[in-house]
């Protein structure tokens, strides 16, 4: 009989570390929310790149990112959006595609120095889609969620992956002379509470912009409106194109609060993942 071999002992690696220590619960934290146009012509080929390369090698295959989903207005879409004159978008009807990733909270800072590193490394290996422009691209605070049902449904941890029909992003910058904290409890206890109720929006999540490391690739757009900026991303039962009325007062509600100002309300749809449904669609 042979002897058993004997195997050389492995030491623990460093994810077994990483793995051990650290928050790990399933709440959101944070998001990254980016808002991208492809240049004219190269609207196929972006599709592709970000669904087949980028949206897994750029983001979903990073630590403590635990949902994604994209979504896209073809242009009977980007005609709905407003205000015309927007602090955002330039045109507002710039940024066909939009796509929402969930961090899990407590790990934003561990989950930038990834991706920080990861993205300086896809750059030189000539894997990062020069033709697009980044039009509202941030890592976002999680400040709370509003719920149409109560504790009925979805959970806010789940909004990426249940099969809404629609999505809809609104951008709202504070008055000079008040605080960000205040419109966001206007939103949160007042305006979203009342919007949904009875409405085909099953939940509405609210963020606010924070500063992009000063390492970050220097092809991302620096994040505006910290410090006086809150995004609104709704979550639609159905065609957001069918039940639009239910935002053209926003801007008007948010004046009349003297509060802040609406700086863009946009529909979208999902996109079909594996597919180029819509591509032809955004001019």
């Amino acid at each position: 009989m042979s002897e058993k071999q004997e195997h050389p002992k492995r030491e623990p690696s460093l994810y077994t570390r990483l793995a051990s220590e650290g928050p790990y619960g399933p709440g959101i934290g944070s998001a990254l929310i980016t808002m991208v146009e492809p240049h004219p012509g190269h609207e196929h080929a972006y599709n592709r790149w970000y669904e087949d390369d980028h949206y897994i090698s750029g983001a979903m295959s990073m630590p403590w990112m635990f949902a994604g989903r994209r979504w896209v207005a073809p242009r009977s879409l980007q005609l709905l959006r407003y205000p015309e004159e927007s602090a955002v978008a330039k045109p507002v009807t710039a940024g066909a595609y939009i796509t929402v990733y969930w961090i899990n909270e407590g790990r934003y800072q561990d989950h930038m120095d990834w991706t920080v590193a990861i993205n300086r490394r896809l750059y030189p290996d000539g894997r990062v889609f020069q033709e697009r422009t980044h039009v509202f691209t941030s890592f976002q605070n999680y400040l709370g969620v509003v719920y149409r049902d109560g504790d009925r449904g979805p959970r806010d941890i789940h909004a990426l992956n249940h099969l809404y029909a629609g999505l809809v992003v609104e951008v709202y910058d504070a008055s000079a002379d008040q605080d960000p904290a205040a419109l966001a409890a206007w939103l949160t206890e007042k305006h979203l509470p009342a919007k949904l109720e009875g409405s085909p929006i099953a939940l509405a999540t609210v963020f606010e912009p924070m500063p992009l490391p000063g390492n970050t690739p220097t092809y991302v757009k620096p994040v505006e409106g910290v410090g006086k900026r809150i995004t609104v991303l709704y979550f639609l039962e159905a065609d957001p194109a069918g039940c639009w009325e239910l935002f053209t007062g926003d801007g008007a509600a948010a004046g009349a609060s003297g509060l802040g100002r609406l700086e863009f309300a946009a529909p979208f749809i999902p996109t079909v993942p594996g597919t180029d449904e819509y591509v032809d669609e955004l001019r």
